[in-house]
This record gives C-alpha cells, structure tokens and sequence, in this order.
C-alpha cells in the first residue's frame, strides 16, 4: 500500500461511528475518525431526550471495546420486564427476565452518555479525530478510498465506513442508492412521573395512530415515545404540559396512573429507509447510513452496533488467519450478511406498524388475540426476546 495510507477512515462520529473506529483501533488498525460537529459533553444534571433500549449484545461489544464499566457506572436503567398490548384489547405479551434466567432484558441508556463515552476513549486508542470536518469529495480504486475535506486535506485508506446518518453525504459521494418510505408519522419524546412506579418495565401499547412506549428510567422517571400521525404529533405538543399528560396517561391506558411532565418535549420523523448495498467497493454503509427503522422495537442503534460486531469479528477472523482482511470479497460478503438482517428486521417493523397503526375491521380483531397467543407460549416470547437481543 501507499505510505500513509491508513487502514480505514470513519466518517461520523456518533454512537455507530465511535464505536466502529474505537473497535478497528483495537484490531490494530491506523484508524481515522471524521466528524462534521463537536460532541456535547454528557451532563448528567441534564437528561438526554434520546435514549435507547440497549440490547446485551451490544453490551458485550461495548464491554469488549472496555467502556460498557464505564457507561453503567454513569446513569443507566435496567429492564427486567416487556409488556405489550393492543387498544383493540384481545391479549398481552409479557417477557419477563426471570422467565428466561437473566437479571435484565436490556438497559435504558441515554445517547449523549454513550456518545460522550466512546468519543473519549478514540484518543488513547490511537484513532485521529479530526472534528469538526466534512468529506466534500470521494474517489476509489481497486488499492484504497481518497477522501477530500473541506479544509483541503485528503485522507487516503483502505476503507472508508459511513457512519453519517441517514441523510448521508458519503453515501451519495459512493453513488448508493436508497429505498425510503415515509411514514407520516412523527416520534413525540419526553420524561415524565408517573404516580405508580415503571416495576423497571418496558411497557408498550398499539394504537390506531402509532405505538405508545414508557421506557423505564432512573428517579423514577420514564422516557415516552408516542408515534402519532403528523398532525397529531403537532396538536399534542402544542398543549400545555398538563393537557399533555392527562391525553398521555388516557392514551396508555393509565397503566401507571396519572402523568406529569418532567422536561421539554420534542418530535422526530420517522421512516424506513435502507441503502441498496452496504458496500460500493470500499466504501462501506454502517448504522442510519446503511438502515432506518421505525422505533417501535427499539432496535436502531442495536442493528447499527452489530454492524460494527459483525465487522470487527470478520476483520479478527481475517487476522488470525494470515489473509487479507480488506479483500473485495470479504467486504461484499459482510455486506451481504449484514443488509439481509437488516432489510429483514426493516420491514418486519414496517409490517408490525402497519398491522397494528390502524382501525381496519380484520387486523383490529386478529393483533391482539396473536399478542395474547404468543404471551401464553413461553418458548415463543423467549424467541422473540432473543432475537431482539442478538442472542
């Protein structure tokens, strides 16, 4: 190879992106990190309004890269339980970690923490971050990828991964197309109190506008994500915090008794949307830049990591064998691998969303008798759990 040319660039430098550059650098990699904006500084006087129900397999992957000690010992939330309904009634699903022989299904972790936490571990891993940075310009040959800064510099690697999202600049630089369908739908997030304690329970109900999730929290807090149609999420959160919380405990059933507001509130769009191929020779599709999901089995960010997962122990298997780690091949295959779990987890939630987001007669009285159905089957809701779970 050219002298200076890295073993690989990252492009984003978000929780995908950090924790793709932090785990080549433990391979040994020269390992560079571009990102366009300086990473807020976790505060834990202050709740990230993003917060994800992390999976343990991910928590395996962020131990083995040494910061999961870390992030628990800051501020996460256990769940030992996941309890899903449907308004139209007809059954529950219930997951419950004893059930199964764990101590937790999962963790409620905030974006800013794990972002905060993997961006500071780069440095003493050797990667270089150069931030803040944007690729204005991408050209590639069967050696390697050369990427133009809108400083002027050029970064020369073997690979380059885009990880910058799903509006990706790197991803149209490589000439990807993408399959995007809107949902019309908005997530509405905020914390809320409520006047019975979350039982350290996922909880989740099917509406005909979009699923309802309380996700458990510390302080007794729980983190909501409420899809509503577009002009739903619009009307609710123009009402006054306590107009807010009376519609959001009749909304959920008042499973928790009365809501109370406990932060701003905020709304993101939701679609799906997957890339065409997650590799154009060697560049390379990672997290929202390969995959949107809807966010209805929490499963964004988790898909994204084993993204990463799935490379890092592709590249090892490489290594331990003497062969090329970056051959055309090896790429196409993870590629291949990694697009097919994802365009399959992609359209079962698109298909879930769908099913249960509506009053249609059939769906309205079959979808809650088959949550019913599955909640009585063990060996079924332990399936679901571990695959959701990477297990």
């Amino acid at each position: 190879m050219k002298r200076g040319m890295r073993d690989a660039v990252v492009v984003g430098g978000g929780v995908v992106g950090a924790a793709c550059a932090l785990a080549l650098a433990k391979l040994g990699l020269d390992v560079a990190l571009v990102e366009a904006r300086e990473p807020s500084r976790w505060d834990a006087s202050q709740r990230d309004l993003r917060v994800y129900a992390f999976a343990p397999d991910n928590a395996a992957l962020l131990d083995a890269l040494g910061i999961w000690k870390s992030i628990r010992e800051s501020r996460i939330e256990p769940y030992r339980r996941m309890r899903v309904w449907d308004a139209a009634g007809g059954g529950e699903l219930d997951i419950d970690a004893d059930a199964l022989g764990r101590r937790e299904l999962g963790w409620i972790v905030e974006y800013g923490l794990l972002v905060d936490t993997l961006s500071s571990a780069l440095p003493a891993a050797g990667v270089e971050v150069l931030c803040p940075a944007k690729v204005e310009s991408l050209m590639q040959d069967e050696r390697g990828v050369r990427l133009g800064l809108d400083s002027g510099r050029v970064l020369e690697a073997r690979i380059a991964i885009a990880a910058d999202g799903g509006d990706s600049a790197v991803r149209a630089l490589a000439g990807i197309e993408v399959d995007a369908h809107d949902h019309a739908q908005r997530g509405v997030v905020a914390y809320v109190e409520t006047a019975l304690p979350h039982e350290a329970t996922a909880w989740q109900r099917f509406l005909p506008g979009g699923p309802l999730a309380f996700l458990p929290c510390g302080d007794g807090l729980s983190s909501i994500v409420w899809s509503l149609p577009n002009d739903e999420a619009a009307r609710v959160l123009a009402l006054d915090d306590a107009a807010f919380g009376e519609e959001l405990a009749q909304a959920f059933e008042a499973r928790l008794g009365a809501v109370r507001v406990a932060s701003k509130r905020a709304a993101f769009p939701l679609r799906r949307q997957l890339a065409d191929s997650l590799c154009e020779g060697r560049v390379l599709l990672a997290g929202d830049a390969a995959h949107v999901v809807h966010p209805l089995a929490g499963q964004g960010v988790n898909l994204g990591l084993r993204d990463v997962a799935a490379l890092r122990d592709s590249i090892a298997a490489a290594q331990s064998r003497r062969l090329a780690w970056d051959s055309p091949h090896r790429l196409r295959r993870w590629a291949r691998q990694r697009r097919s779990e994802n365009a399959l987890a992609a359209h079962a939630f698109d298909a879930i969303n769908r099913v249960y987001s509506n009053d249609a007669l059939w769906p309205t009285l079959l979808r809650g008798h088959a949550l019913g159905i599955a909640g009585k089957l063990p060996p079924v809701a332990s399936a679901l759990w571990r695959h959701a779970s990477g297990l």
